[in-house]
């Protein structure tokens, strides 16, 4: 049986195997921001379908930090009963589950909340949308929500929280050169970009004591001109791992304006694949907590390799798991096809109208055969 099966570890957390479920955004939950019964269910199959640890879609952990329509939150203690049977769906069925944290800064929906999105500067004009640059009080308070946010994971029986700060995310925003341009104790100099994120990890372990998984999804490369480069990433998750955190998931890209989305398609051979490798291989010789690495993976044989050759630990899928829920069943049945996802990216337009998360590509090959039929 491939090494990808056995069972693993991150910090105090025992896995079934290393596939991990890149968090997403499935645009299942309330317009309030709670756990519905089709979420539960997606969870459900991810966990039924072998996968060894779910993060959960992105939650955002204040109300103005809100990314996009039907996104789920943990920014309110009444949201808790249904994070519950969330965290419940995978346990039920072998799976661990970890709550990501969100707050989209400078992207935020302000259709949807009624305010001007939080900006790390004010002087950074990326589109004409207006925006208020966080104060340091401002700033205390996000730490605070994050902290009382992975307090509300805790206590809804999940095993860990991820803190999100790729793609484009405020956390990200504040590591990026580009978002960054503050005079004060936050920006400048690499250390201070990163003081944020310090500061969140100790308020987030505070909340959750020392034996409780804590990871953060960061990019390697924003691939924006004037965003964040690879030395600077690395830097920084080393200062973060001294911190006290349990684990990377290494990512790149940003949702909007850079040369990568956080999600690249045409990956049609292996060459192709594991897009993010080259900066992992960088980020594992600094490291030495566990490192998950996603993007682009579609074959067993080439995550295989990955965590063979130590440029990983631990496999994390997105949009293959969209497609096929029971993918990581179906590679150790031994049916070692690559996924079937054609990472089209179609995917996103349901969630975008409101229809939820679902793979486009499967709906109509499925809706021509029963034509056919």
């Amino acid at each position: 049986m491939s090494h990808l099966f056995e069972p693993a570890r991150i910090g105090s957390m025992e896995l079934r195997n290393r596939f991990v479920r890149s968090a997403t955004w499935e645009a299942m939950a309330t317009a309030e921001g709670a756990v519905t019964p089709r979420l539960i269910d997606t969870i459900a199959a991810l966990a039924k379908g072998g996968v060894g640890l779910i993060i959960s879609g992105h939650a955002y952990i204040r109300s103005e930090g809100q990314a996009g329509p039907l996104q789920m939150s943990a920014s309110r203690d009444e949201l808790i009963p249904g994070l519950r049977q969330m965290a419940a769906a995978a346990h039920d069925h072998g799976a661990k589950m970890v709550l990501q944290m969100a707050h989209a800064g400078y992207f935020a929906a302000h259709n949807l909340t009624g305010r001007p999105p939080f900006a790390v500067s004010a002087a950074v004009k990326l589109d004409d949308v207006p925006r208020r640059e966080l104060t340091p009080a401002d700033i205390q308070e996000v730490v605070h929500a994050f902290a009382a946010a992975a307090a509300r994971a805790k206590t809804a029986g999940f095993d860990g929280v991820q803190i999100h700060s790729a793609h484009g995310y405020l956390f990200n925003q504040f590591l990026s050169p580009l978002f960054n341009r503050r005079t004060d104790a936050y920006g400048g100099s690499a250390a201070n970009r990163v003081r944020v994120h310090l500061e969140t990890i100790r308020a987030v372990r505070n909340a959750v004591g020392a034996d409780y998984p804590v990871f953060i999804k960061l990019n390697g490369r924003d691939f924006i001109e004037g965003g964040l480069e690879l030395e600077e990433s690395v830097e920084a998750a080393a200062v973060m791992e001294q911190a006290g955190l349990d684990a990377v998931e290494l990512s790149s890209g940003m949702t909007k304006f850079s040369r990568f989305g956080s999600a690249r398609t045409h990956i049609t051979n292996q060459k192709k694949e594991a897009y993010n490798q080259e900066e992992a291989r960088v980020f594992k010789q600094r490291m030495k907590i566990p490192l998950i690495l996603v993007g682009g993976i579609r074959s067993l044989a080439v995550a295989e390799g990955l965590v063979a050759e130590g440029v990983c630990d631990f496999i994390s899928l997105s949009r293959p798991l969209i497609r096929e829920p029971d993918l990581v069943n179906r590679w150790q049945s031994g049916d070692r096809r690559k996924a079937a996802c054609t990472s089209d990216n179609l995917c996103f337009g349901p969630a975008r109208s409101g229809e939820g998360l679902y793979c486009v590509t499967a709906a109509k090959k499925s809706r021509t055969a029963a034509k056919k039929g």
